[in-house]
């Protein structure tokens, strides 16, 4: 499945669960009624955003796929009328695409190794042993997003603004202690994450050894979509959590990223489970990959710019997910 938060150009409802079948978003709350006697729960209603539907487990998360598959195989979706008549799609040039979920907490990692060392040069250090001891992370802003096509202020404290091209993972199930085997097992999907920086600000403060807070928490951009797991079957390498999946970054039409998602140091179900030791993991929550080789302004630059302007068409495609795209704005 892939699965979105929307809204429709032409309504001022509030947002709405549906999934990307071809050029369509269909409308799962009225493609359900369209479907009933296909799909064994058609009687029951869905979940009104994304975070509630993860949450409602396993029988919910079948019975969205039974809608989609019915959908699927109608062929054009976008004449067929559910309950009180009400069109089960809209074509994709009519509907706003919101961040795919709301998470109640956004953690960022730093799992791949390109980016580490070219990070760790650019401040004319090696590497730290204790990177290679355990995956690390830091919590970021679930209050700031942002989603496909929006527009993305750059912060009136800098001018330095980077992005960074990210996978992120977005749990189906809970845990705590978990062991990376345990841990993969409980990821829903997959969304593209760019984890904007102002880098001026970032380097003022990782001097003084707590991490990054001004410098990242002003935006972060999610979607299009949650990629299922169940679409990456034949991806898998082996790994847990981790699939064979390019991804790509391109600015204002140019390609200026490109690296893979099974080039991480650290798996997710390692990242997961590092996570989860003594403090749960729950339902919804996103977990990002950390930036990918070449995955930045940053390394690309050797972190002297340039840096992002106003107007600039900054987008992100990682392999069956799709393209994050958004467009620098002025200052906030």
């Amino acid at each position: 499945m892939k699965l979105v938060t929307y809204l429709s150009v032409d309504s001022t409802n509030h947002p709405k669960l549906g999934a990307m079948i071809n050029d369509a978003i269909l409308d799962l709350d009225a493609a359900a009624s369209w479907a009933q006697g296909a799909c064994s729960l058609s009687r029951e209603e869905l979940p009104g955003n994304m975070l509630e539907f993860i949450y409602a487990g396993r029988d919910k998360w079948e019975y969205a796929r039974c809608i989609i598959e019915q959908a699927a195989k109608a062929g054009n979706i976008l004449g067929l009328k559910g309950a009180k008549h009400k069109p089960i799609a809209h074509p994709s040039s009519h509907v706003r695409l919101l961040p795919p979920i709301h998470p109640l907490t956004l953690r960022d990692a730093y799992a791949f190794e390109a980016h580490v060392k070219a990070a760790n040069e650019n401040r004319g250090r090696n590497v730290p042993e204790e990177w290679y001891q355990f995956p690390v992370f830091y919590y970021t802003n679930p209050h700031t997003l942002y989603g496909h096509n929006d527009l993305i202020p750059c912060p009136s404290y800098s001018n330095a603004l980077d992005y960074e091209l990210e996978i992120a993972a977005v749990m189906g199930l809970g845990g705590i202690n978990l062991d990376p085997e345990e841990a993969a097992s409980q990821i829903f999907g997959f969304m593209i994450f760019n984890d904007w920086s102002a880098r001026d600000v970032q380097r003022a403060e990782m001097k003084v050894g707590l991490g990054p807070a001004k410098g990242k928490d002003f935006a972060s951009s999610l979607g299009p979509c949650i990629l299922t797991v169940d679409e990456l079957v034949e991806r898998k390498t082996g790994r847990p959590g981790v699939y064979d999946l390019s991804m790509t970054a391109r600015v204002n039409n140019v390609e200026r990223s490109r690296g893979n998602f099974k080039d991480l140091h650290y798996s997710f179900g390692e990242i997961l489970s590092r996570a989860s030791d003594n403090a749960p993991i729950l339902p919804g929550d996103v977990i990002g990959s950390g930036t990918v080789g070449t995955g930045c302004l940053l390394e690309l630059t050797k972190g002297e710019g340039p840096w992002l302007q106003t107007g600039d068409v900054v987008e992100l495609e990682i392999e069956r997910i799709g393209k994050l795209r958004n467009i620098v704005a002025g200052k906030g």
